[in-house]
């Protein structure tokens, strides 16, 4: 059993241990956790603080190698790194704004009470489509639910599931078939969008 740190154990000093006995990095995690959150925090909101901080220290658990022995207060580093993961989940972010203002809105030419009247009727049968999906086997219904739900395209799904494109589009008809006979000859893929939304 390893022996506590000292308490007046600077971080330089509790990071070069944890080299040769990684759970000494707690001491870091223990000492600046709740700081690095709080600025996490202010910079992202409270929601994807927890996330972030969580990231945070484990690159600093991973980098803890590259740290210079010489700064004693493992703050700035920490800080350094979280900057960094809060400008990576920014640009995620906003490629993410710019990726939805491109895809066209669904359902555009319907009016309102169609739309409407088509989720009304979609979650209707949630139940029965939940119930019909769960008793296909396990990789018919993670292929079901990469194409229908995650609407990734066969090559994608393909390679997902790591089998080839013919593959994928022999087990889809075929899925397609169990799904509308258990739902009663409706087609199941119209009902994903608006089951799941």
């Amino acid at each position: 059993m390893t022996a506590p740190p000292p308490s007046d154990e600077d971080d330089a000093a509790s990071i070069a241990a944890s080299r040769a006995e990684p759970e000494r990095f707690a001491v870091i995690f223990d000492r600046h956790s709740e700081e690095i959150h709080r600025y996490v925090a202010w910079r992202l909101g409270a929601g994807t603080a927890d996330d972030v901080v969580a990231d945070t220290f484990l690159v600093a658990f991973r980098r803890r190698g590259d740290y210079d022995l010489d700064q004693t207060d493992a703050r700035p580093w920490l800080y350094g790194i979280a900057s960094n993961l809060i400008k990576d989940h920014r640009r995620a972010e906003t490629r993410r704004h710019r990726m939805l203002a491109r895809t066209p809105a669904a359902h555009a030419t319907e009016s309102f009470d169609e739309r409407s009247t088509a989720r009304i009727a979609a979650q209707s049968m949630q139940p029965r489509l939940r119930a019909v999906i769960a008793k296909l086997s396990a990789a018919d219904r993670d292929l079901l639910l990469l194409i229908a739900w995650a609407e990734l395209s066969y090559e994608q799904a393909a390679q997902a599931l790591g089998v080839p494109v013919g593959t994928v589009r022999s087990r889809l008809h075929r899925i397609r078939k169990k799904v509308r006979r258990g739902l009663g000859g409706i087609d199941p893929t119209s009902m994903f969008e608006e089951a799941w939304a």
